[in-house]
Order: C-alpha cells, then structure tokens, then sequence
C-alpha cells in the first residue's frame, strides 16, 4: 500500500507545467491541510488499512515546500501507526523554499528521501523555463539536507529545451555528480496543452539521440538505469509500487487514487476541495486496460513483465522477442534492455 499527497501551491508556475498548482490561494494551506486530514481518515477506513501497512509515502505538487512542517505535522501523527518500520518517506521540494529550517522541520517529522527540482544548473536556462531558483540555491539545498541527514537525495534534470547542447547538459551532469545525491531524475522536455510553452511548442527540440546520450552519460557515472526518466544507485520504492500496480491512496486536489481495478479522483480545485475533500469520482479500469498498463509500465522499467499475466498468444510474441533479442528472459518475467523502444515492444506484444 503507498500514500501519494498532493499539494498545490507554488511560488512561481514553470512555463513546462500542467500539474494541478497555483502561484496565489496561500491563504488556504492550513484549511487545505485540514482537508487532506480528513480524506486520510476517509480513506484508511475505504482502503481498510492496517497497522503498518503503508510501504511509502510520497509528497508531491506543486511545491510542497511552500507549506510550513507545522501544518504537516497532524497528517503524519494520524499516519503514525500504519507505516511499515523504514517506511519509504518522499518529499519533493524547490531550491528556493527549501530553506534550512524547512529541510529540519521535515526530517524531523520522519521523511527520509528529498526529491529535488533542480532541471538545470546553467542560469540561462533556469530563466528560460521560469524557475524560481539559482544553481546556488541548488547546491545548498542539496548540501544542507545532507548534512540534516536525509538518507536518500534524488534531483531532477530536464534535456531537450531549445539551446541544450552535449556540453551544457554535460556540465549538468557532472555537477550533479559533484553532489551527495543517489537517484537522478532525468525527464524530455514535453508541451503539454494549458501551459506557458504550448503558445511556442519550438522550445522543445527534435534530437532523439541527445535522450540515449543523457542516460548513458548519467549510467557512466556509476547509477544504473531502471526506468526510462529514472537512474540511482537507491530505486525509489515508491515509484517501483506504481510500476507494480500496487494500491495506493491519493490525498489531495487533483490527487489520483487506485485499489485493484478502480482509480478514484479527488476534485481538482482548492475551494471546492477544501469544502468538500470526500467528494471523489470514481472510475471503474477494465481487465484489458489493466494488462495493458502492466504491459507498457513493466517494459519502461526493470518491473518487467510476469507472463502469467499474458494469453498464450502474447507469450509466443515475447519469445519471439526473446530469440530476437529484444527481450531477457528471467524466469517468470520478460524484461526489457532498452526503455526507449518499450513503447513500440509493449504495442508488439499486445497486437
């Protein structure tokens, strides 16, 4: 069982995002925050969670380093009891907000894993895609939640903007390198509809081979690729869960939740969420759509595919694939070596 919790409010809006956050609406956070408590507790009771049950949790947004320890402090007293000894506890912030104060204030709460939105370290860039941060300020960040004691510190870097060339995103990588980081992010640039970049879609540029390069050139300094945007020498447990298909809880607006073959959907806007966080739609998943999901995300990562999932005629198509060597075969699973031709495999397997 994973937890997911989603804050919406940011400082600055990058030009890149179409996540569910707001630069303004400060004056909700601690009746939001209030809300999220009560969907917990709506929640444990719908999924039936029991003691230490919940593996990972994982703070998202937004920035959810805009929203002060104290106000968090409630949910992770009410959350106490169901997380599993070691439990997996993710926070995701921005360098400009994760003050040193900030950093302290959650790690005392028991998050244990910082995920960083850090995209660049060359100035230019940053401006380019409004992000409210320095590579200084990167830098800090990541050095201070070290020595605070963070046991695990992932950032995030983001190729194939108009301008990225070998040698800017070489620099990138080695110093992010240069940092006590042990997971890397590494995401193309994609224009989604109702942000900044959709009005010039010309920022994003057309190289391929620059997202073979990028991996190789973060799997070169020792992190091993397991997952097309991922690499580290930690896996995030919580991402692998999603991977698996495991059930998780959305708290949040614009949250997604999911048990078995339902997702269930939160409302997207604060007020509306704030007044009524258990007003949640539900969406029934098909069996076909299911498999299919476990097919493309088991190919995109190490998860691999369990053929006990798969018709006979599917099977004989990974063989295939296996003879063909476009796919390992480790006893149960049929694995992929290469993640960026997944999405062609995963159609192969299902036509």
């Amino acid at each position: 069982m994973l937890l997911y919790l989603h804050i919406p409010y940011c400082d600055s809006k990058c030009h890149y995002c179409s996540f569910n956050s707001y630069v303004d609406r400060f004056d909700t956070r601690p009746s939001y925050m209030s809300a999220l408590l009560r969907q917990l507790d709506f929640e444990l009771e719908k999924f039936s969670v029991k003691t230490g049950e919940i593996e990972t949790v994982f703070i998202g947004g937004g920035t959810p380093s805009t929203v002060d320890p104290t106000l968090y402090k409630p949910l992770f007293m009410r959350l106490q009891p169901y997380l599993k000894k070691g439990a997996e506890i993710t926070v995701e912030a921005n360098p400009n907000s994760a003050k040193k104060s900030w950093l302290q204030g959650m790690h005392k709460l028991g998050v244990n894993r910082l995920s960083l939105g850090v995209q660049s370290f060359n100035q230019t860039k940053l401006k380019a895609l409004n992000r409210a941060h320095s590579a200084a300020d990167a830098i800090r960040a990541i050095e201070e939640a070290y020595h605070i004691g963070f046991e695990h510190i992932s950032l995030d870097l983001i190729y194939n903007f108009q301008g990225d060339t070998q040698e800017l995103l070489r620099d990138d990588i080695k110093q992010a390198f240069q940092l006590p980081i042990d997971h890397i992010s590494a995401y193309e640039l994609t224009i989604e509809s109702q942000t900044k970049f959709a009005h010039t879609p010309e920022v994003r540029q057309e190289n391929e081979f620059l997202a073979f390069w990028v991996a190789e050139e973060i799997v070169k300094q020792g992190f091993e690729h397991y997952e097309i945007s991922n690499f580290g020498n930690y896996q995030s447990l919580h991402n692998k869960g999603y991977w698996e298909l495991k059930d998780y809880i959305g708290l949040g607006a614009g949250a997604v939740g999911f048990q078995k073959d339902r997702r269930y959907y939160p409302v997207t806007d604060i007020g509306h969420y704030i007044e009524n966080p258990l007003n949640i739609t539900e969406e029934l998943i098909t069996a076909d759509e299911l498999l299919t999901e476990r097919i493309f995300l088991g190919l995109r990562s190490v998860i691999g595919i369990d053929r006990g999932y798969l018709t006979k005629a599917m099977q004989q198509r990974c063989e295939f694939l296996v003879q063909e060597n476009k796919l390992i075969k480790e006893d149960q699973f049929y694995k992929n070596s290469n993640f960026f031709l997944a999405d062609e495999i995963a159609l192969f397997i299902l036509s």
